[in-house]
């Protein structure tokens, strides 16, 4: 095994102290919103002293790396490992499944788009489920609110400006029509309901669902007049605490709106935007993809009298586990990324403190750690 140096990307929802205060590496005033742990093409971690990227480490000896039978399902490390650390939401947005991941990448690819353009949307044709487990208390919106419960939201927002709202959302079809038609509004259109729903909201501060109606405030403040106000007034609005963990399949429309967590995925990049962000927005794509059908976020709680939490993920790219070591814990053989992110810990013949992270290759077996601290282990599926 050998140590893994992880890329900053400096977004700019990110904490500038965060993720520096993870590493021990003092703040240089921008914005730190995630480090990528991982063998992603656009931005593979470094490895050992050499510094050589990680998936040309790994293609050298899939076999070794990865273990042949992982190595012959996937060609490559399926997971991407991250901090993130979000002082502001990230935009409204949902991932493709592979089908549509395939589809939307070949499109891209026929129409000449660089790799890196700004308005490219699918940089790869991998699908996009993730986990996202909390470091510190963490909120999200996590799909669709039953529209029911959404008409009882709206109804404690006294403007008749939202009056097409309602009734799109009692129709047939209610939330995928009225997704389609606030995402259809012109920006002059957007402006004025959004003003109109963040006035109403200002005259309305307390009662029932006055969690939502100031985030309508909050989100506007950010980014003012922009559609994705409205559409998060639908989604379901949920508060992790630090070892909780929800996960999101492809086509689960969400956004991150502040906190710090471990976000677990497919090895992928590709992202539909629907608002809330200065980036590309992809409405046409980002209606293909998206579920539109009410959901019921699963919150996954560490137990309280276990120092090993396994979370579920029906995927077989990835698992995660959170462990608090305590003296010692065996870990599963590799693949797997190991990150701390508290105390200290000894793992083989390295040591990881907080920030620290570790590369653990198919033929290195089962590792045993020691120490004091909390740490995480990518692997590969459940069974991993």
């Amino acid at each position: 095994m050998q140590m893994l140096e992880g890329v900053v990307q400096n977004y700019d929802w990110g904490s500038p102290t965060v993720i520096p205060d993870l590493l021990g590496r003092p703040a240089d005033g921008r914005p730190w919103a995630e480090l990528w742990l991982g063998a992603h093409p656009s931005a593979p971690s470094m490895v050992g002293g050499d510094a050589r990227p990680l998936d040309l480490l790994i293609a050298e000896d899939l076999s070794a790396s990865l273990g042949s039978g992982v190595a012959d399902e996937f060609g490559g490390l399926p997971f991407l490992l991250k901090v993130i650390a979000a002082a502001e939401p990230l935009s409204i947005q949902a991932h493709p499944n592979i089908q549509q991941a395939i589809a939307g990448f070949e499109a891209e690819e026929s129409a000449g788009l660089p790799m890196d353009a700004p308005n490219r949307s699918f940089r790869d044709r991998n699908h996009k489920p993730e986990l996202l487990c909390a470091i510190t208390r963490f909120e999200a919106l996590c799909g669709f609110r039953e529209p029911a419960s959404t008409l009882r939201l709206l109804g404690t927002i006294p403007t008749d400006a939202l009056d097409p709202t309602r009734r799109l959302l009692a129709g047939p079809d209610g939330l995928r029509s009225l997704l389609e038609w606030t995402l259809a509004l012109s920006v002059d259109d957007a402006g004025i309901l959004v003003h109109d729903v963040v006035e109403a909201c200002r005259r309305n501060p307390g009662g029932e669902w006055s969690t939502e109606r100031q985030m309508v405030v909050d989100l506007d403040g950010r980014h003012p007049g922009d559609v994705g106000v409205i559409t998060a007034l639908l989604l379901n609005h949920v508060v992790l605490k630090p070892g909780d963990a929800i996960f999101l399949a492809a086509g689960c429309i969400h956004s991150y709106l502040r906190g710090a967590g471990v976000e677990l995925m497919a090895n992928s990049d590709n992202v539909l935007r629907g608002g809330l962000t200065t980036k590309h927005v992809d409405v046409p794509n980002l209606l293909e993809v998206v579920e539109a059908a009410p959901s019921v976020p699963r919150v996954q709680s560490p137990s309280h009298d276990s120092s090993t939490t396994r979370y579920e993920s029906p995927v077989a790219e990835f698992s995660l586990t959170r462990l608090c070591i305590d003296e010692e814990a065996t870990l599963d053989a590799g693949p797997a990324i190991v990150l701390c992110t508290e105390g200290c810990v000894d793992i083989g013949d390295q040591t990881l403190d907080r920030g620290s992270a570790v590369w653990v290759p198919a033929t290195d077996g089962a590792v045993v750690v020691t120490g004091h601290g909390t740490v995480f282990r990518a692997g590969v599926g459940q069974a991993s």
